[in-house]
């Protein structure tokens, strides 16, 4: 920078030739100099103060659009500041073959505390007891007094009882965005939805994850972000499961049962249209799984799905089946039936004397043992444990639900002759209701192995092939006559042309071997109609008791068959089959022509 002399020499001299002041030349010049200091000086601080102004400005429009965004939306409460991966919550709906809801989703809060922030901690606890009847005062107070700085009061609450916290106004009381899986029908379809439950979660959201059912099975589809929050359709009908859910829990009343089960399955796609498993729970409030105790006991137990039974002579039908696709009999072919029968040390009975041969049709319709037996020896050991294979018995069902997978069906040791002929009337060999609508499946389409999905198809399934045409059409006409001659009388539903077998089974001690005398598991084995068969109806009670004669009676003819005969007739019409009735001759009119 370049200054200006105070007193230059060439004016300083030029000043004294004319008689000027020299002095004066320096005071003039130092006044010009500090107006020049001043004049900048100004300038800095009217630069600075109108940066500072405009700063000034856009605080104040920040702040005030932050103002006018806070209110005009929806108040929350503080949330406490948590690291971690962010928690995807978002899960898809699950819906019935017509799209109506099983399982959705629901926005609600859930409720934790900060101890260190409340005011009145014993008030609090006191107020909150009375607001959730579960939660102990005492224990509450504990918490709050002590240490901790976090605490879950509730994982997933009411508005009505946010609203009743928000009034306890105690700032350390505070309220965390949830999303919950509701289950809008309640107890409807509960073994097969399963349930959900909270997986990773924090105060600002929760994870919901499948605990058991197709919620845990197809979990991962399920929470999938990329499937678009597309719903999981089912093969189930929301109407008829309902419909079968009330007769089914009507019949175990009536019939005194522990428990119950039911399959309805179509034929032709292997779609299970209803699944019912008594008794059974709300999966809005799942259970917690028994520590102790039998676990069929329980009412998360799903008993046509898991419960391996033996399920009786609802077998015997396989037999005659098989032994006529082998050619070893038909129809018409005379049994031995006179007994006891003795193999060794043991003897196989009949229920009743049926006289010393019957034919193959009549050992069905009558329900033989001995007769039944007789047959399983002529096929053999191998041959019988073949045939049981192709139908789906000695493995796990592949249905899409959790618990099919422990599901391994009981089998003999070692399958001797003895194994065969106690297998071909159902004893020796447990397995579960839904084992046995895939093998009644196969002879209703005609012999060909049916798959159970719980997923809804539109196109039927193409199995591999069991028996010939020929052989499941007679065996299917066999059923028909045990409804209308024979044990399953009762099955008889007008205009739907039911055929079907009876199944009583003396039910296993849990310990030291043996069956009990007076404990049985009833099922009766349906398809309708009989003569085109649309699907597979099993029902099985488990220890039922019919109290209505003078006696109690126990067999399938007596407790499950009224119940599947009910069930048809209430949701036969819901599936859109119209009954056929043939139109009677009316009496003492004759049609003449003119």
């Amino acid at each position: 920078m370049i200054r200006t002399p105070l007193r230059p020499l060439a004016r300083i001299l030029k000043a004294r030739d004319t008689g000027e002041n020299p002095d004066a030349i320096e005071r003039e010049n130092i006044r010009l100099r500090h107006e020049e200091m001043r004049d900048k000086a100004r300038n800095r601080a009217e630069g600075r103060l109108l940066v500072l102004s405009v700063a000034f400005l856009a605080g104040f429009i920040v702040v005030g659009v932050r103002m006018g965004t806070l209110a005009f939306s929806e108040a929350q409460e503080p949330r406490a500041g948590a690291a971690g991966s962010e928690i995807v919550a978002q899960r898809a709906d699950i819906v019935d073959r017509k799209g109506r809801i099983l399982a959705t989703n629901l926005e609600t809060h859930s409720l934790y505390a900060q101890p260190h922030q409340m005011i009145d901690k014993e008030r609090v606890a006191k107020e909150l007891a009375a607001i959730f009847p579960d939660l102990k005062e005492e224990r509450l107070t504990k918490d709050f007094i002590g240490k901790r700085k976090f605490l879950w009061i509730k994982k997933k609450i009411s508005p009505e009882q946010k609203q009743a916290v928000h009034d306890i106004g105690d700032p350390g009381l505070l309220f965390g965005p949830r999303e919950m899986r509701l289950y809008p029908n309640g107890k409807l379809a509960a073994h097969v939805l399963g349930g959900a439950s909270f997986g990773k979660e924090d105060v600002r959201a929760a994870e919901v994850i499948g605990v058991a059912g197709v919620e845990k099975h197809f979990d991962d589809a399920l929470r999938d972000p990329s499937n678009g929050g597309k719903a999981l359709t089912l093969s189930l009908d929301l109407t008829v499961q309902a419909a079968a859910e009330r007769v089914l829990y009507g019949g175990m009343k009536l019939m005194n049962a522990k428990g119950a089960a039911s399959v309805l399955m179509d034929v032709h796609t292997g779609e299970i249209i209803s699944l019912v498993s008594l008794p059974d729970f709300d999966p809005n409030d799942r259970p917690r799984p028994p520590t102790e105790g039998n676990p069929s006991d329980s009412a998360l137990f799903n008993r046509a799905v898991q419960g391996l039974y033996e399920l009786g002579s609802t077998f015997k039908i396989f037999t005659a089946a098989q032994a006529m696709d082998l050619g070893i009999a038909n129809p018409s072919t005379l049994i031995k039936t006179a007994g006891p029968l003795k193999w060794g040390k043991f003897k196989i009975r009949d229920f009743h004397n049926y006289g010393s041969e019957l034919t193959l049709t009549k050992v069905i319709v009558k329900s033989s043992n001995i007769g039944t037996a007789r047959t399983a020896q002529v096929i053999g050991a191998q041959r019988q444990q073949d045939f049981l294979r192709d139908l789906g018995f000695l493995d796990p069902t592949s249905i899409e639900l959790v618990e099919a997978k422990g599901s391994q069906p009981l089998l003999p040791p070692k399958w001797s002759e003895l194994s065969a002929m106690t297998i071909s009337y159902g004893h020796g060999l447990s397995s579960s209701p839904l084992h046995l609508a895939a093998g009644y499946a196969a002879i209703a389409n005609g012999g060909k192995r049916v798959v159970p999905t719980i997923l809804k198809r539109d196109t039927p399934q193409d199995g591999a092939r069991i028996m010939s045409l020929a052989s499941a059409r007679e065996a299917r006409s066999m059923l028909r006559q045990v409804v209308t001659e024979g044990t399953a009388s009762f099955g008889e539903v007008p205009g739907y042309a039911v055929g079907g077998k009876t199944g009583t089974a003396d039910k296993p001690k849990e310990r030291g071997g043996g069956y009990y005398e007076d404990k049985v598991i009833a099922t009766f084995a349906s398809m309708f109609p009989a003569h085109d068969p649309k699907y597979v109806l099993i029902v099985t009670l488990d220890e039922p008791v019919e109290t209505s004669g003078a006696k109690p009676r126990r067999t399938a003819g007596w407790t499950a068959v009224p119940v599947a005969a009910e069930m048809i007739g209430r949701i036969a019409p819901l599936l859109g089959m119209r009954p056929e009735v043939e139109p009677g001759q009316l009496a003492g009119i004759t049609l003449t022509s003119n």
